[in-house]
């Protein structure tokens, strides 16, 4: 057996085990599953745990290392898990070194990062997009978030590795590069004259005119700059998707996440991006039962959906970090976070649902993956109605939905 990586979380640990596999591959590494972890809630750190433990029932004889933000936050756990034979930090995770070494326990200081990692790969296995790390870290301190302690500060890749990168996937056959990182709009600000992520997307459109499409991950809508927002409304191969960080729809409990936008800057900003880029789609980032959300609060939360738009949420129920501020916060029932949970997941689907119905009839550029799905611009699923080869751009009508994706006719 080669070197298996199993991926959990963001988009960013999608790229980054493709560079892990490559290093260790690269390195002679063979019978080795590597674990790329999440730590954004205890959900995640449970579901890397479970994941742990049925691989060692599986590949009895495998080494299994651990890596990414959850092995960063909470080295010691891991380590105590007997299937587990190494520990490798967020910052080590790159070094086929580490990665083979005789420690158990690999994980250093990422608060003292200040660099970014550099490889240059072709393609992404099973994947028709390529994934461009431009940042990594977080110089906010969300109140709620326990990842800036397991990536670091806030650090950006310089424009031309950024290029260099782009070019390379669109030599190697890919029609859609997505730029990733933990807080991509603050992109620029440790580099030298302080580009932003706007005059970073601008100038891959310029100097990559080969490039068909080009996507953002989720974006800070506050931090959004004034190139970034002139792209969106003139630059037809940036994709009209934004994926926000929003978190909650109440004022009070913005200000207990200590996030840096209030519930009208966030509508204000959905409704500009509109008028500029009509047939653009929003997601978002929302969190149910924060501690201290009263009922009247979570309802704000709810009529969010609606106020800015929202079709494609990333609903997460309130999970206590440890380290974290609002861990030591008054915590709501768990039974009362689960069923606001529930509610905001069902009002997603509703929106997501109408969403879909108001594209039937319509004609789409939608860019095929495998297993006979693919993307529109608005990255809605569609479903397409015969076999097609993966990673070709096709306009398709849209015959109707299933309430999930849209079918093709």
């Amino acid at each position: 057996m080669a070197v298996d990586v199993v991926t959990f979380g963001c988009r960013l640990n999608i790229y980054e085990s493709e560079l892990i596999r490559r290093e260790a591959e690269g390195a002679g590494l063979s019978d080795t599953v590597i674990v790329n972890s999440c730590a954004v809630t205890g959900e995640a750190v449970r579901q890397a745990r479970q994941s742990i433990r049925r691989l060692r029932r599986e590949r009895t004889g495998a080494r299994i290392v651990v890596t990414g933000c959850a092995a960063q936050t909470e080295a010691n756990t891991f380590a105590a898990m007997p299937e587990v034979d190494r520990v490798v930090g967020n910052d080590e995770k790159f070094d086929a070194a580490r990665l083979i070494g005789a420690e158990r326990v690999a994980v250093g200081d990422v608060m003292a990062s200040r660099a970014i990692a550099r490889p240059v790969i072709e393609r992404q296995a099973g994947h028709t997009r390529g994934f461009v790390q431009v940042q990594n870290g977080c110089d906010h301190r969300c109140t709620f978030c326990i990842i800036p302690y397991g990536r670091g500060n806030s650090r950006s890749l310089g424009a031309d590795d950024v290029l260099r990168q782009v070019r390379r996937f669109v030599e190697h056959g890919a029609r859609e590069v997505v730029l990733t990182g933990v807080d991509i709009t603050s992109y620029g600000a440790d580099l030298d004259g302080a580009p932003t992520l706007g005059a970073l997307v601008k100038r891959i459109l310029r100097e990559v005119p080969e490039l068909p499409r080009l996507r953002l991950s989720s974006i800070d809508s506050v931090e959004a700059d004034r190139d970034l927002i002139d792209a969106l409304a003139g630059e037809e191969r940036l994709m009209p998707h934004l994926h926000l960080s929003l978190q909650a729809g109440d004022d009070m409990i913005l200000k207990r996440m200590k996030r840096r936008h209030t519930r009208a800057d966030a509508v204000s900003f959905c409704d500009a991006v509109r008028r500029l880029r009509p047939d653009v789609a929003f997601g978002a980032d929302i969190i149910a039962g924060f501690p201290t959300e009263t009922e009247a609060m979570f309802a704000r939360s709810l009529d969010l959906v609606d106020d800015c738009g929202l079709t494609q949420l990333h609903v997460f129920p309130f999970s206590p970090r440890p380290g974290t501020p609002a861990a030591r916060m008054p915590q709501l029932d768990r039974d009362v976070v689960k069923d606001r949970a529930r509610r905001l997941r069902d009002k997603g689907e509703a929106a997501l649902a109408a969403q879909l119905a108001r594209q039937v009839g319509a004609r789409r550029s939608v860019l095929v993956e495998r297993g006979n799905v693919g993307h529109t611009a608005q990255f809605l699923p569609v479903k397409l109605a015969r076999p097609t080869a993966p990673g070709i751009i096709l306009d398709l009508t849209i015959a109707g939905h299933d309430g999930r994706r849209l079918l093709a006719a």
